[in-house]
Parts: C-alpha cells; structure tokens; sequence
C-alpha cells in the first residue's frame, strides 16, 4: 500500500484542543476509507515565513499515512473545505520516517542546549 505524510497549516488562534481535533478528524476520515494513520506529531505554534491568510504564526501537524490514493483525494477534498486549516501538503513517500521527525529533533535539541546554558 502506498505511504504518504501529511502535514497541515491550521489557524493561530485555535487552542491546542482544536489542533488534536482537527487532527482526529483527518484519521477519522482515513480509516473509514480502509487508510491507516501510522503516526500523528503535533509541532506546535510556529512562526511562519509570511502572512497566509491574515495569520503570521500557525499550528503544525503531520500525519504518516498507509492508504491508497483515492483516501488521499477525499483528505484533501475534506481539508480544503475546512476553514481552520490554512495550508496543507501531502507527499507520497517511499518509506515512513522511524522515531520521532526531524522537527521533533530539533525542538529536542533546542531544549537540551537552553538546560545546558542555564546549568553552565
């Protein structure tokens, strides 16, 4: 079955209650169309490179999705109609990432040097 991620844009002023919903709804709308959602990693509120939308900061969240094509035409479809989601990319892969991603690596990272600077 083909491998896919998925990471969607959703807007700044929802609370992180809506993003877990909004996330939930996506997998709810892959696994009723025999899809499965391998992985779901929320990055947090992240500034963005310019305004999309009116909003400079937004919520982001990735998916690793095992489904056919046509359950990623019907995400898409649902996510475009979604006023709360602000952006959205999928991207066929040839494998899914193992661990955590590389923006749950570097955000890691980050907190280990800030705990390093205030220990030293």
């Amino acid at each position: 079955m083909p491998l896919y991620e998925h990471v969607f844009l959703a807007r700044q002023d929802l609370s992180q209650a809506q993003v877990d919903a909004l996330a939930a709804t996506a997998t709810e709308i892959i696994e009723n169309n025999q899809g499965k959602v391998v992985k779901t990693e929320t990055w947090g509120l992240k500034n963005l490179a310019y305004k999309i939308k009116r909003n400079r900061k937004a919520h982001f969240v990735l998916l690793n999705i095992e489904a056919p094509a046509g359950v990623i035409a019907e995400l898409e479809r649902q996510t475009q109609i979604n006023e709360d989601v602000i952006r959205y990319m999928s991207v066929r892969v040839d494998a899914l990432e193992e661990g955590p991603s590389v923006q749950m690596r570097k955000s890691d990272r980050e907190r280990s040097r800030r705990r390093d600077r205030e220990e030293g």
